[in-house]
Parts: structure tokens; C-alpha cells; sequence
């Protein structure tokens, strides 16, 4: 089942509803959260950081299940946290402080694994990628970092950095409110929005500003098109605006530049937008305390939902498990029943104790050049954990060996499509300028 998600910036709980059919699941209590503190943990629950009295000088992140309305796990990590973001597989959470700190959880023991100063000023949002082997963080600094967790968890290359980041965006000149992030792994596109009414269109592989776009009022939430084309973007004025991010588009007399439309019908500023693929549909949350389920094709809105009280700020589409009830055999249910216990709290510090230390494999790797910097998060715990698993040091090292010449050899094997890439590009862009010359010659001649 297809479940929305919403929560307020007021203490009045989270809505679920049923995407398809309309009717509310359950209303979780106890829920007051910033913009992008909302997340669902692989699926099995929800967490959300909590906003409290300014003067406190530790963060609230509490957990649900998807059966009870109350909060059954309560943490309280060493500052204020804001962003929530977890990996696909629901086995870490990030935190973004308002500090500029980062934290990063691991969600069956709690442990906090790595705490990192990412930003000057506080954290704003987080994203995982696709291949969950890469962290992309927005500031109130108006500063878009792009963080490899491969060099977060490298003791060695830590120390031999001069920075952690694989990139820093520095254009946005105000508050980043937003960022989403394409498929492809290291060759995705980022688009981030800002208080600087810009949003702007990243190529990760090459590092750069692809596009910038100016809205004519300030964005805070965007959603991308599965297929790429075009990306949505919710602003103040009330209005969501298409954008488009290939095609080149003659300025709008309306909007401007690359903007080829807009849906309009909330009455206040739209705070969070999300896309369900499944049906082409479009979710967009308001202060006006509504959530619209568009369809992109007709442009026309089949459902509302309505909040509690108080305004929408994070929108989720999940996919929810089944009740217990429903489970087929005592052995489905005594098994559902352990997939939707809840982990314990996080740790509000790291935990750095000796014995934690010695059993910690110490991993020497190659040098940055020999090894790409993108590594899926699953291969790195893989490799990490048979090395752990080792009880001599020669055994470690003849298996870092033994990566180093299956990096070599992937390395060489990215060469080779990277050709194929570029000549296939270059082909269908000569294809394309001959026949337009063909077209202007026809033209005259008729």
C-alpha cells in the first residue's frame, strides 16, 4: 500500500493516508518538525526531528511504527537537529545540525559513527544518491557539498585531505531551501533551490553549474520528473513552476527563462512537494494546511487531503507494510512482528571506547588516484566486515591487494564507456546539425 505522509511545523502529528483510495490510516501523535526532518527508515518506521523552545541546547528525534500513533523511541542527540535523512535500506540515518554538523547513525545499534563540521552556519537538507555511496548537503551558508561516504569512513585519506567534500557549490548567494537528485550515481544531475529565488542544475560528473534559473518568487520545495526532463518547483507566491532542464526554451513573457509553465491553486506558499511515479503524480504541501495530489499530464488535481491544523512542511510517498493482522501464518506474523520492532535510541555521542578500538579493523588504502571516489555503500560495508572478520594482518593485506586490482580493472572498464559515451554523443549532435541544415536548405529552396 502507498501511503502520503505529512507533518506540520506545529505540534499537531503526522497525517497517513491512503494515496489511491483517499481514507486516513492513522494519525501519529506528538509531532512538531522542521522543514526535511521527516523520514521513512526503509520503510519499516518513521523518524522525524522535532523542533523545540530555540534556547535548547540538545535535539529531539523520535520514532513511529507504522501501527501505533504514539512515539515509541525518543533520542536526544547533542544539538538541535534539522534535516533527518536515511539510506535506502533504512540501515543509517543522517542528521544535519545547526552548527553545521553533520551526524551519521547507524540505525540497529544507535551508535554514532562519524560527526563531521560540514557547513559555517546550520544545515538545511540531505540526500542520499541512488547508489546511497554519496551525501549531499545544503546550508544556510547557501553552500551545496557533495560528501563521499567512501572518504567520511577512510581514517587514512581523513587525515591526508585537505577537505572531506568531493564538491562545494558556492552560488547560491542566500539560504539553500532544497535539493533533489537525479539517477546515475556519480554521473547524476543535482538541482538545488534557494532563498536567492534561483535554482540551479549541477553536473556531479563534471563538478559545474549546468543551469540557473530564476524564478520570480522565492523556491522552497522541488520534486524531479523520474524521466528527467523537467523538475517542479514550489515557491511563496503560491504557485508550482515547470522547469525544464534539457531542452533550451525562448524566455516566457510570464515567467522567464526555461520556465515553460506552472500548476496554480494553493492559496498560501507551497512548503514540500514529492512525485509518485506509479501513476504520474505530483504531491504538493502548503501552509495553507492541504496536500493536492496533481495529475502532471492533465495538469488537474483528483485529491486533497487535509492536515490536522497548522501549515504542511514534509510530504513522503511510502510503501507500507501490511498490518499484523493480516499476515498469513503464525510464522509471517512472529515475523512481521520483529521486522517492525523499533531500534534503540541514537547515541548522543560517538563512542570511543578501547574496547570499541580493538575491534576496529585499521585499513590502509590505496592512494586517491588508483581508487574512485564513488564506491555503492553496500560494497564499502561488505569488504569492510570480511576484513574485520580476518584475525591476522596478513590476511587484510592480501585482501586490500586484491581490491586494488579489481578497482584498477573497473577503472579501466569506466575508461572504456566513458569513450563509448562520448563518441555516441558526438555522433547524435552531428546527426542533429545536419539535419537542421538540411531543413534551412529545403526551406530556402521552396
Amino acid at each position: 500500500m502507498n501511503v502520503v505522509i505529512a507533518s506540520s511545523s506545529i505540534d499537531c502529528g503526522i497525517g497517513c493516508w491512503d494515496l489511491q483510495t483517499g481514507a486516513e490510516q492513522l494519525r501519529y501523535k506528538t509531532c512538531a518538525s522542521p522543514p526535511h526532518g521527516l523520514t521513512s527508515v526503509g520503510c519499516r518506521f518513521l523518524a522525524c526531528s522535532q523542533l523545540r523552545d530555540p534556547s535548547a541546547t540538545s535535539g529531539h528525534v523520535f520514532y513511529w511504527s507504522w501501527f501505533k500513533p504514539q512515539a515509541e523511541v525518543k533520542s536526544f542527540p547533542a544539538e538541535p537537529i534539522k534535516p533527518l535523512a536515511a539510506n535506502s535500506e533504512g540501515s543509517y540515518i543522517v542528521g544535519g545540525g545547526s552548527s553545521g554538523d553533520i551526524y551519521f547513525w547507524e540505525v540497529a545499534t544507535g551508535r554514532l559513527l562519524r560527526k563531521w563540521h560540514a557547513h559555517y552556519r546550520a544545515v538545511t537538507s540531505l540526500v542520499f544518491s541512488e547508489d546511497n555511496s554519496l551525501l549531499i548537503s545544503g546550508s544556510e551558508d547557501g553552500c551545496v557539498r557533495v560528501w563521499s561516504l567512501f572518504i567520511i569512513f577512510d581514517d587514512v585519506r581523513r587525515q591526508q585531505a585537505s577537505h572531506l567534500y568531493e564538491y562545494s557549490f558556492t552560488e547560491h548567494t542566500l539560504r539553500v531551501t532544497d535539493i533533489v537528485m537525479g539517477y546515475g550515481g556519480s554521473s547524476a544531475i543535482i538541482v538545488s533551490a534557494s532563498e536567492d529565488r534561483t535554482c540551479k542544475v549541477w553536473s556531479l560528473f563534471r563538478g559545474r553549474l549546468l543551469r540557473n534559473i530564476v524564478f520570480p518568487s522565492i523556491i522552497d520545495a522541488i520534486a524531479l520528473d523520474p524521466g528527467e526532463h523537467v523538475f517542479y518547483a514550489g515557491s511563496r507566491d503560491g504557485k508550482i513552476y515547470i522547469a525544464a532542464l534539457n531542452a533550451e526554451s525562448s524566455p516566457s513573457s510570464s515567467y522567464g527563462l526555461h520556465i515553460i509553465g506552472s500548476l496554480s491553486d494553493h492559496s498560501k506558499p507551497v512548503t514540500c512537494l514529492a512525485y509518485s511515479a506509479e501513476g504520474n503524480l505530483l504531491l504538493s504541501g502548503s501552509e495553507d494546511g492541504l496536500v493536492r495530489v496533481w495529475d502532471v499530464k492533465t495538469q488537474n488535481i483528483i485529491r486533497m487531503f487535509r492536515h490536522a491544523k497548522g501549515p504542511v512542511n514534509n510530504i513522503l510517498i511510502v510503501r507500507r507494510p501490511l498490518p499484523l493482522g493480516r499476515a498469513g501464518s503464525k510464522e509471517q506474523a512472529s515475523s512481521r512482528r520483529h521486522e517492525t520492532s523499533l531500534p534503540p535510541p541514537l547515541e548522543k555521542y560517538a563512542n570511543s571506547t578501547d574496547e570499541d578500538m580493538d575491534n576496529k579493523a585499521i585499513i590502509t588504502l590505496p592512494a586517491t588516484s588508483d581508487l574512485p571516489s564513488y564506491l555503492s555503500a553496500q560494497l564499502i560495508n561488505d569488504h569492510v566486515k570480511e576484513l574485520q572478520q580476518q584475525s591476522s594482518s596478513a590476511a587484510a593485506e592480501m585482501e586490500v591487494k586484491r581490491l586494488k586490482l579489481d578497482c584498477k580493472r573497473s577503472m579501466q572498464m569506466v575508461q572504456q564507456l566513458k569513450n563509448v559515451y562520448d563518441n555516441l554523443q558526438e555522433f547524435c549532435v552531428n546527426e542533429l546539425l545536419d539535419g537542421e541544415q538540411m531543413e534551412g536548405s529545403e526551406g530556402k529552396s521552396l
